[in-house]
Formats: structure tokens, sequence, C-alpha cells
């Protein structure tokens, strides 16, 4: 059986869930990914209430992962290498606050890291544009209804699916094969 605190969590918001959800999936060292909504007022939102952008929520996953496996840091080079993180409250097609750009820490070490690590990407001028991406305390967060779990793997035809998911799957089996799941 194993130990809980052998893993730890990691919740970012990115825009679609399914997006980001299908990235982290494939990780070694991930245990698991859960879409759902963060950062917002309303108690047990729904898809349908989070949709219109006025309940406050992000699109997000919570990452379960092994740190000895992969750490924190190398998640968040692969969550903005993933994402844009220069459109504020958008991701391509996708629009509202519901799509933002956030980290929601865990502990300050994760705080930490992510303060760092925008503010290198800033310095270098990475993305030629300015990082809209926040950095906030993880707050409730809450699972989003089952056909929203690992959605992409199980509609790969679909066309937001095909159009939209696979190609970041593709640049990830491109850049990062050494983290993949074999």
């Amino acid at each position: 059986m194993e130990l809980q605190n052998e893993f730890e969590v990691a919740t970012f918001a990115g825009g679609c869930f399914w997006c980001t959800e299908a990235v982290f999936l494939e990780l070694n060292g991930v245990n698991k990914v859960v879409s759902g909504y963060i950062g917002g007022k309303t108690i047990n939102p729904t898809y349908k209430e989070i949709c219109n952008g006025d309940t406050g929520h992000a699109e997000a996953i919570q990452i379960t992962f092994d740190p000895t496996t992969i750490s924190f840091g190398e998640l968040l080079e692969i969550f903005f290498a993933t994402h844009d993180p220069t459109t504020l409250n958008r991701q391509g097609n996708d629009i509202g606050i519901q799509y933002r750009s956030e980290i929601f820490y865990n502990n300050e070490a994760q705080k930490q890291l992510s303060e760092e690590y925008i503010a290198l990407m800033t310095k270098e001028n990475t993305f030629g544009k300015p990082i809209v991406t926040t950095v906030s305390p993880s707050s409730k967060f809450y699972e989003a209804e089952d056909y929203h779990q690992n959605y992409y793997n199980q509609n790969k035809m679909q066309g937001y699916c095909s159009y939209i998911i696979t190609p970041k799957i593709e640049k990830l089996q491109k850049v990062y094969n050494d983290k993949l799941k074999k």
C-alpha cells in the first residue's frame, strides 16, 4: 500500500482542463490528474455555472505526483511550455475568466518556485510578451463532473481534441520524451 505522504499535489489552471489534464497524464511520476474548478465563490459549482464566468472559478487540474520522480519545477516547466501564459483570461478561442493562467500553490516552496520561475522567464523575455500567470494560495478544489475526467483519452477523435489537444501531446512527446510514461 502506498502512503499518501509520498506524494505532493500541484494545482494549475492553464485554459481548458481537457488540454492540461491530457498533458500531465502522460508524465512519469504523475500518479493522478483530476479536472475541476478552483478560485471562485460558488460552492459546488457545475460546469454549466462556471462557463459563464460569473462564479470566478478557473478550469484547473490537481496533479498528484511523486517528487522523487518528477519535481514541482519540472511540472512548472511543462505547464508553461504547453499553454500561453501571456493571454489574459484566454487560451486560443477559449475566452473568459475560467480559462485564466494561474498557479495555486499548496505550500510556501511551491509559491517561491513559481514566483522565481515567472521572474526568470520575464527577465529572459521567454515569450516576447508579458506573462499574465498569477500565483495564488490554493483554495477549495471542486472535482469536475465525471465526463470531464480523462476526457482527451476517451474522445481523441472529437474535433476539439484532435485539433487543439493532439498538437500539445505531440509537442510534449517531441520535447519532453524523457519525462513520459513508458
